[in-house]
């Protein structure tokens, strides 16, 4: 059983007749009580820093479990952002794929119709090129009949 330094202040050691000299136990028994009371207060405060650390310990491997905790959810953000941006990059890449594609078609079109447009102008040109010929050629020979030749009936026109 541990004593404490007040229980060693208070032994005294029995006395004989030949016995032991009492100014000198009582200093040996008062360094011992010192020594002992320096000992007592290193393990009271050892034990207070034992427990100290034991709290320390409790709280840093909570906040371990918590910074786990919070690493595992980031990474499964991070996997599920990581995820949802490819959806996303694929889901623009086809419908800009689908744009480009129904760009292209009524570029097409559009051009068939312009070349379509072409021809009919065209043709319409020469329709009337056609016929602005043949009323010329009509007309001239209407004229040449009808109508005496003006360079030469005109005065001066043989000089000409």
């Amino acid at each position: 059983m541990a004593l404490t330094p007040v229980e060693i202040r208070h032994m005294t050691p029995g006395r004989s007749m030949f016995g032991y000299n009492a100014g000198a136990t009582d200093r040996l028994l008062e360094e011992i009580a010192a020594s002992f009371e320096d000992v007592w207060r290193e393990r009271a405060d050892l034990a207070d820093k034992v427990e100290q650390l034991e709290a320390d310990l409790v709280r840093y491997r909570e906040l371990e479990a918590l910074l786990r905790t919070t690493l595992v959810s980031a990474e499964r953000a991070a996997a599920e952002l990581k995820e949802q941006a490819r959806r996303e990059a694929e889901l623009i890449l086809t419908e800009a794929h689908a744009e480009a594609r129904a760009i292209q078609r009524k570029a097409l079109a559009e051009n068939e119709r312009l070349v379509g447009e072409s021809r009919r102008v065209r043709e319409q040109l020469r329709s009337a090129l056609a016929a602005v010929d043949q009323e010329d050629d009509g007309a001239a020979e209407r004229q040449g009949a009808d109508e005496p030749d003006l360079d030469k009936t005109w005065p001066g026109a043989e000089a000409a």
